[in-house]
């Protein structure tokens, strides 16, 4: 839906309607200023969480924050399981879990992967309840509660509602009929949302070109309320910043759930990148509503604002993160903000009445392309970003070698080009945490580089480099200047669902990518306990209240970015002062460099030779016959093992038409030099351990030789 049928000014978009124990880690801080919190207004009754926690996010702000105050700094060591299940019979699943758990009255509601909901005792962790929704797996990031009932997308691109009290369906409505043959490419997404009487759901599906919708469904009947289109149709506010019928095909789905400010009746939607991703040449304009957040009136879905933070997006710059509303002192005023940011790790605060920057927002000159159609310019805001904007050849954040590299905003070519933050950098869509002690909000960031390309190939456009290390953290933002309070790197990624819990015990509760849950002080982010849970954690940590008792409980399921190898499992813990289950069996963590995909080929086994410029056959254990300059693993094996003391010959066979070469980064062991076809250079491995390489004119194609 849409109020205006008006076709706007260009940059009028920029502003649419006007083991247990403590641990007392100092985690490597980068201090940025002084870490007193300033005054912060009262929250609105219905912002924050007690003993229940009703709703992904916590409440209707996603303010993801507990009032409860029980477990503190000081007995945060004395936290241990209380509970512990695996809801999918134990071991590794088939995929990983991004649920976030929500409890009431005591009872405890989480889905799986694998399409089952479940209703526990939150109490003694005894299952209720558990209803299979069907045979078409696919991320489930949490349910939602009301009018009696559970609320719960299917993989089948389907909306259910089921009976509270026995799990069994209540209605079924079918919003995206073509989500069950698409192999979870197309569907439902995001959690569920419900308030008075709506339930709210998103969508995904943009890398095969579907344009994105949000719905709001009535919770009694299962009827569609409204539905909000991403991309506007012929006729409609927006439609002319996407060329021709662009729109048609131009993704924007809203993957991450909204908030609602039940005062002022507006949810508020992120929506996230343009179709194609990387290739803006047949999309020409700023392609709204991707990229932005939109207030709509809840109850009948009309835009009332926008705000666009990436104009004509073609660098996978979602910004979809899901945005926390707070009231904030500024400048002795009290301000009724949402905090809206993501991948570019540049963060908006907005009024939420009008969606006006409360602090300036200029709209800056950008590197241009004219046949990428690039947007002249891009809102940079005032303040001071968690991360820097360019890659660094000092740190983790160094491009592997050979590839062009540039900085935020560089227009990618036909040839791959390292641009940081990459596509899975900045915040991406970890849920943040407002806490209103500090008056600061918390999200976890990811050093994360990414190569693209403007391919109209969607499954190639952008890819994390072979060897590429990773790296990530937590920062403190005070929102009233924009700027970082603290930030604290912790050796992981922490962008892709790491959500952040506060509590009113001054503490911040965070999941890792490999299975640790930590406790951290509010005030310095200090590790102050962790707790290993036996798999990648990709969701949520919540507290509740039974009984009097305080617990803390997460779901550690694995995830899917940026490691591939993250641990799955399906480990469910509640966690309680003075609870004795000890933690998991620490799982094999991530690699903390990206690794190569195939499977290891011992070296006498090919005669100790690398064949460059083609793809290994792994059927037959030859390389292809043919010469690829495009794939990642055109090395043939991509992943060779041998004994210390072997020489590896290195060829350029006649076939091929291009010059290639092969040369390690960054422990500088080998340089082949260019070898022209019919070429090849030989050289003795004597040292041991993990060797990355990659073919200076083709840059993409890197192979590994493991040394033992």
């Amino acid at each position: 839906m849409s109020d205006a049928n008006t076709r706007p000014g260009r940059r009028a978009f920029l502003l649419g309607a006007a083991a247990t124990g403590t641990v007392a880690l100092s985690p490597g801080g980068e201090g940025r200023a002084s870490t007193a919190a300033r005054s912060v207004p009262a929250q609105p009754p219905s912002f924050g969480t007690t003993e229940d926690s009703p709703k992904v996010g916590g409440d209707p702000a996603n303010q993801n924050h507990s009032r409860l105050s029980r477990i503190t700094r000081h007995n945060v060591g004395e936290l241990g399981g209380a509970w512990h299940l695996n809801l999918e019979g134990g071991g590794e699943t088939i995929a990983y879990q991004q649920s976030t758990c929500v409890v009431q009255n005591g009872v405890l509601y989480v889905q799986t992967t694998e399409q089952h909901v479940f209703a526990i005792d939150a109490k003694t962790g005894r299952i209720k309840w558990k209803t299979y929704l069907g045979d078409s797996p696919s991320l489930m990031r949490g349910v939602a509660l009301g009018e009696g009932k559970v609320f719960s997308a299917a993989g089948d691109g389907s909306l259910y509602a089921l009976d509270q009290d026995t799990g069994a369906p209540v209605w079924k409505r079918t919003l995206i009929p073509e989500a069950a043959a698409s192999k979870g490419y197309l569907g439902l997404s995001g959690a569920c949302v419900y308030h008075d009487g709506l339930v709210y759901i998103g969508s995904n599906g943009s890398q095969l070109g579907m344009r994105g919708r949000a719905y709001a469904v009535h919770a009694g009947s299962g009827e569609v309320a409204w539905t909000f289109w991403s991309c506007p149709g012929e006729g409609e506010f927006g439609n002319d910043t996407w060329e021709g019928d662009s729109w048609k095909t131009g993704g924007a789905v809203p993957w991450i759930h909204p908030a609602i400010d039940p005062d002022l009746g507006l949810v508020y939607w992120t929506f996230g990148n343009p179709y194609p991703r990387t290739d803006g040449s047949t999309r020409g304009g700023d392609n709204l509503f991707a990229n932005s957040i939109v207030a709509l009136d809840a109850k009948t879905g009309l835009r009332r604002w926008h705000f666009q933070s990436v104009h004509h997006d073609i660098w996978d710059y979602d910004n979809v993160c899901a945005p926390v509303l707070a009231d904030i002192d500024v400048e002795g005023r009290t301000r009724h903000v949402v905090i809206y940011g993501g991948k570019t790790s540049h963060y908006y605060i907005l009024d939420r009445r009008t969606g006006r920057p409360i602090r300036p927002v200029t709209e800056t000159p950008v590197p241009q392309d004219a046949k990428q159609k690039t947007a002249a310019t891009q809102p940079i805001p005032s303040g001071r970003s968690i991360i820097e904007h360019a890659p660094n050849f000092n740190d983790s954040t160094r491009p592997v070698p050979f590839y062009p590299a540039g900085p935020i905003f560089t227009p990618p070519t036909g040839r791959y080009t390292i641009i940081f933050p990459g596509a899975s950098g900045g915040a991406d869509w970890s849920y943040m945490s407002f806490n209103p002690a500090t008056g600061w909000f918390y999200t976890g960031y990811g050093l994360v580089n990414t190569a693209f390309s403007n391919t109209r190939d969607e499954f190639a456009n952008t890819v994390r480099p072979f060897g590429q290390y990773y790296d990530g953290g937590i920062a403190a933002i005070d929102p009233a200047t924009n700027t970082p309070v603290w930030t604290h790197k912790l050796g992981w990624a922490l962008s892709n669902g790491n959500a952040i819990l506060s509590t009113a015990g001054r503490l911040l509760f965070q999941g890792h990518p490999d299975g640790t849950l930590n406790a951290m002080n509010d005030a310095t982010g200090e590790v102050l306990w962790t707790f290993q849970c036996g798999a990648g954690i990709a969701t949520a940590p919540i507290s509740y209240e039974v009984d009097g008792e305080q617990y803390i409980a997460v779901f550690a399921g694995g995830g899917g970015l940026p490691y591939t190898d993250i641990p799955k499992g399906d480990h469910l813990w509640a966690f309680k002062l003075g609870g004795d289950i000890p933690p998991a069996k620490a799982p094999k963590p991530p690699n903390k460099r990206k690794d190569v995909l195939s499977a290891p080929v011992e070296g006498s086994k090919v005669n100790n030779s690398i064949i460059l410029g083609r793809v290994w056959d792994d059927k037959n254990q030859k390389p292809g016959g043919k010469e690829d300059l495009v794939a990642q693993n055109a090395m043939s094996p991509t992943h060779l093992r041998i004994p210390a003391g072997t020489r590896v010959t290195f060829t350029n066979p006649r076939g091929n038409t291009s010059a290639h070469g092969a040369v390690s980064f960054w422990e500088n062991e080998f340089d082949t030099g260019t070898l022209l076809p019919g070429g090849s250079h030989g050289h003795t491995f004597t040292t041991k351990g993990e060797f990355f390489y990659n073919d200076p004119i083709h840059p993409q194609s890197t192979g590994k030789i493991v040394v033992y």
